[in-house]
């Protein structure tokens, strides 16, 4: 049939003049993913419904009744190696066809051939603009799996039917078709090296991925239902007489979602479908912490959701997914350029009709575009952040553990969005209470203004964390190694006009702890802990402490200690044990109110100022036993320091028997 046709041809040909450079291009670097044909052609076909739509719509087509749904098919034939894609769309004349299939080198071809032709890696590594939509080149992603392929089609205005042929060298012919349903079928018979797109299981795939909300409904048909039927055995009477009673069987549903979420105003849309939309395209069980929804206009146009995902622990994949849509057209899986560094953890899908793209519509080419878009991403992060903050504040204070992270991390980053976010950041208190900064700088306003004071242990500082709280002084819990960098991004901000400090409960003694009394100070105390703590260097200071029952306590330098931890995070400082800053850093406080202190000072002088020779056993075990409590009240002892205590207390048990 098809040799008798040839020899009927209507016309016959070669695609241009440059077919010869145009198809080893085409087949080797048109797409990076040969994949990629099945979203072209179905995209086509859509793009083929969507413009009898709008012819419809301006009336230059009256006669649409009754003629079915608008839909396009996708049949899969294992056996004749064939894939199909059939629209009811606005069709082609044959003139149409001549002039937007046949001849692919318009004005622009040789251009493009210089550009691309001995690019390393093909198209995708040109900056220029992009090719979709002056070449019209998708339509021949076909070649890059196919040996031949056909065109069937029809148009709206009535018309013949017209047939194309064309091999993979770029040789066609056009015959008289006996078509009459208006429309386009591209059939596309697959070459022996691309067998596994006959996979139906792959196919499917590729729709799902590429084609899931495009705007026309897509019906995947694998030539299986029709084999079962075929292969069933013939029904008996008795079998039609239980067949009536069971259901009809339901019709086939298309594959994709024409009206994706992100196209819906905010205001209809709820929870649960926000929530199964989520589910649906990233394939997580769990659910979103909260999703931000942007419906953008002018002067970017552009919609999409984004999601903060929830995470096990802070050890899970923090990577997050954005896929980019091109009016519904899948085109790129993972758009970093889209979203700043620090919200990579986003999940999202942004469907931007105006964003450059190059050939294979997967790289982004214009940087200033890219950025506005970035800045309004942003923007409206920030509004969700404050929004939550002022209007549901229970619900915020609850997803602040899953996303500090991220939050501290962009006030790290982007000055602009700290000073956006800066009246919502909430500073978690050892109680389990949260605080804005501004609500925890007004209540210290009276016995410690413009001083945070904070704990990176629950555990290891409870000591002293108990005794600010003794004094009505609450403590911030920052544990998380970008704790450091964070607050030292606050403390270079203003606070309503004035400046912040976050110290540590073991920097140094806050004013508000310490009380009042005869000042007590003990030249051979001073001595005698220096020479049990082995550190010539170590600063002994007296003070006097509200808390008498704490003889001593030790703390450290705020600066060195944070260089310290720097220093940790960059591994040029071994992270083992000790202390983070140098042992002259440390500071031994002995309370001058404690009777403990006031009792040693007095046997370690004896009658005299100057510690006594030899230093009698109980006051330098007494000594060594309180220096021991206060390491372990501000850290974990290392192993020599832990083995030694246990020996010491071991022998003081036995003598109390």
């Amino acid at each position: 049939m098809q040799n008798e046709e040839k020899n009927n041809a209507r016309k016959s040909g070669g695609i241009s003049v440059e077919t010869s450079h145009i198809f080893p291009i085409i087949k080797k670097w048109l797409y990076s993913e040969k994949e990629i044909f099945l979203r072209e052609i179905v995209s086509n076909a859509c793009d083929a419904v969507t413009k009898l739509k709008r012819l419809s719509s301006l009336g230059h087509v009256r006669d649409l009744e009754g003629t079915g749904e608008f839909r396009i098919d996708v049949t899969l034939d294992e056996e004749a190696r064939t894939i199909s894609v059939t629209d009811n769309g606005i069709g082609m004349t044959a003139d149409e066809l001549d002039k937007y299939i046949c001849q692919i080198a318009l004005s622009g071809a040789l251009d493009f051939i210089s550009k691309y032709e001995n690019v390393e890696g093909g198209a995708s590594g040109d900056s220029g603009n992009g090719i979709i939509g002056h070449f019209g080149l998708g339509f021949y992603s076909s070649f890059m799996v196919s040996d031949t392929v056909e065109v069937i089609t029809k148009s709206y205005t009535g018309e013949a039917a017209v047939r194309w042929e064309c091999s993979s060298d770029g040789e066609f012919q056009v015959f008289d078709s006996d078509r009459t349903d208006r429309g386009t079928t591209v059939i596309m018979h697959i070459t022996e090296d691309e067998s596994e797109f006959l996979n139906a299981g792959k196919l499917r795939e590729i729709l799902d991925k590429y084609c899931a909300f495009m705007p026309v409904d897509i019906y995947f048909n694998d030539g299986k239902a029709e084999d079962a039927e075929s292969d069933a055995p013939a029904a008996s009477d008795a079998d039609d007489a239980q067949s009536d009673d069971k259901k009809t069987p339901e019709p086939p549903k298309p594959i994709n979602d024409t009206h994706p979420l992100w196209l819906k105003n905010p205001s209809d849309c709820t929870e649960e479908e926000y929530k199964a939309f989520y589910r649906k395209v990233f394939n997580d069980y769990r659910e979103p912490l909260f999703q931000i929804h942007i419906n953008a206009d002018y002067p970017l146009n552009f919609r999409g959701i984004f999601y903060f995902p929830r995470l096990n622990s802070e050890h899970d994949n923090l990577e997050g997914q954005v896929k980019l849509y091109y009016n519904q057209v899948f085109v790129a899986d993972n758009i970093k350029e889209i979203i700043p560094e620090y919200m990579l953890m986003l999940r999202g899908v942004i469907d931007c009709p105006e964003l450059p793209l190059n050939v294979s519509r997967s790289y982004l080419q214009n940087d200033a575009y890219v950025k506005k878009i970035s800045a309004h991403i942003v923007k409206k992060i920030s509004d969700k952040l404050n929004s939550l903050f002022n209007t549901e504040r229970e619900r915020y204070e609850k997803l602040w553990g899953d996303i500090k992270i991220f939050v501290e991390y962009g006030c790290i980053r982007d000055r602009k969005f700290l000073d956006r976010v800066k009246g919502s950041l909430l500073l978690p208190i050892t109680d389990g209470t949260h605080k804005s900064v501004s609500e925890y700088l007004e209540n210290a306003s009276e016995k410690h203004a413009g001083t945070v004071y904070y704990a990176t242990d629950k555990l290891e500082q409870a000591h002293y964390i108990s005794l600010y709280n003794g004094e009505g002084i609450d403590v911030v819990l920052l544990d998380k190694p970008i704790d450091t960098a964070f607050i030292q991004t606050l403390e270079s901000e203003k606070w309503n006009e004035k400046d912040i400090k976050f110290l540590r409960v073991d920097a140094e003694v806050a004013e508000a702890l310490k009380g009042s009394g005869e000042e007590y100070k003990s030249e051979a105390l001073e001595a005698l802990f220096k020479k049990i703590s082995g550190n010539e260097q170590l600063t002994v200071k007296f003070e006097n402490l509200k808390a008498q029952n704490v003889p001593a306590i030790i703390s450290i330098s705020e600066q060195s200690r944070r260089f310290g931890d720097m220093m940790k995070m960059y591994r040029m400082q071994d992270a083992g044990d000790g202390f983070p800053g140098a042992p002259d850093e440390m500071t031994l406080v002995l309370n001058s109110a404690s009777p403990l202190v006031r009792k040693l000072g007095t046997e370690a002088a004896g009658s005299g100022a100057e510690l006594v020779d030899p230093i009698p056993e109980e006051v330098e075990s007494a000594a060594k036993r309180l220096y021991t409590l206060a390491l372990m009240a501000q850290r974990r002892l290392n192993a020599d320091e832990l083995r030694e205590f246990l020996n010491d207390s071991y022998k003081l048990l036995e003598k109390s028997f």
